[in-house]
C-alpha cells in the first residue's frame, strides 16, 4: 500500500503509514456540500512560482494531489491572469475518475469558473478551445455585454457586479455556483484571488504544498492584497512523499466564522 498511479509514495508525516490514491481521496473528501477550498504551492522559502509559473515548483506527488482535489471538486475557480500564465485548458478526467464522480452524484467533468472583472479574454485560449465542458466566466456588468459577444457559445458569461457596475463580487460568484449545485469549490489562484477570498471571508480551507526547493529572486507569495489581517487556521493533516514535498491541509473551525 502507498503507491499511486505515477509511482509516488505518500506517508503521514512522522509515521510509516503509507497512503494510496483511494486513501488520498478519503482524506481530501469535502466536509460539506458548500465549502471553498484553495490549493496552492510554495517553495521552502515562500516563493509562489519558479520560472514565472507555479507549475515550475511541482513534482509527481503534487500532481497526484492536484488530480485528486480536482476529482472531488464540483467546480474549479481561477483568475484570468492565472489562466493566461499557466495556459489553462479544461479539466481532464480518466474513465475511473468520471465513474467515481458520477457515483457521487457529480457531473462527469468539473467546469472551470473564470474570474475577470475587465472581461479581457482570448476566445482562442486553451481554456475555451480544449475543454469538454464550456467554462463559466464571471465578470462585471460593464464588461459582460462585450465579453458575451467575444465568446459567443464558448462560455456562459455571468455578471456578478455589486453596486459598482465595474466591480466583481466574489461572494456573488460563489453564491451563483452554490445555487447551481456547485458548492464544493476548488480555488486554484492566483494570489490575488486567494487574497480576495480571504478578505471577503469566503475561504474555508487551504491545501498548501511545500516544495523542497529554494527559489530566491522576486517570486511572489501565494496571497496578495491590501489587507494585513491574520486569518487563524487549524492544521488538519501533514503528508509527505518520497521526493520530500509536504502536503499541508488547514481549515477554519466552525466557530471561527
Amino acid at each position: 500500500m502507498g503507491d499511486n498511479a505515477d509511482g509516488t509514495q505518500f506517508t503521514v508525516l512522522g509515521t510509516a503509514d503509507a497512503i494510496d490514491r483511494a486513501e488520498l481521496i478519503t482524506r481530501y473528501a469535502y466536509p460539506a456540500e458548500r465549502w471553498v477550498r484553495a490549493n496552492m504551492i510554495a517553495s521552502a522559502d515562500g516563493g509562489a512560482t519558479s520560472g514565472g509559473t507555479s507549475g515550475g515548483l511541482g513534482g509527481d506527488g503534487d500532481k497526484a494531489v492536484f488530480s485528486v482535489l480536482r476529482e472531488l471538486a464540483d467546480v474549479i475557480l481561477v483568475g484570468a491572469a492565472t489562466v493566461r500564465a499557466e495556459d489553462y485548458s479544461g479539466v481532464s478526467v480518466t474513465a475511473e475518475q468520471r465513474a467515481a464522480r458520477e457515483a457521487r452524484g457529480q457531473a462527469a467533468v468539473a467546469p472551470i469558473a473564470l474570474l475577470t472583472r475587465s472581461g479581457s479574454v482570448d476566445p482562442d485560449a486553451a481554456v475555451f478551445q480544449r475543454t469538454e465542458v464550456p467554462p463559466i466566466v464571471f465578470t462585471s456588468a460593464a464588461a459582460a455585454p462585450e465579453t458575451r459577444r467575444t465568446l459567443g457559445d464558448l462560455a456562459e458569461v455571468i455578471d456578478v457586479s455589486g453596486s459598482d457596475p465595474e466591480s466583481l463580487e466574489l461572494s456573488r460568484a460563489v453564491g451563483v455556483l452554490a445555487d447551481r449545485g456547485l458548492g464544493r469549490v476548488l480555488a486554484e489562484g492566483g494570489p490575488g484571488i486567494l487574497g480576495r477570498l480571504i478578505a471577503d471571508d469566503l475561504l474555508d480551507e487551504l491545501c498548501l504544498t511545500v516544495a523542497p526547493v529554494l527559489v530566491g529572486g522576486a517570486a511572489g507569495r501565494i496571497v496578495t492584497g491590501d489587507g494585513d489581517d491574520q486569518t487563524p487556521l487549524r492544521l488538519q493533516q501533514i503528508l509527505s512523499d518520497d521526493a520530500g514535498y509536504l502536503f499541508l491541509r488547514y481549515a477554519r473551525a466552525a466557530g471561527d466564522r
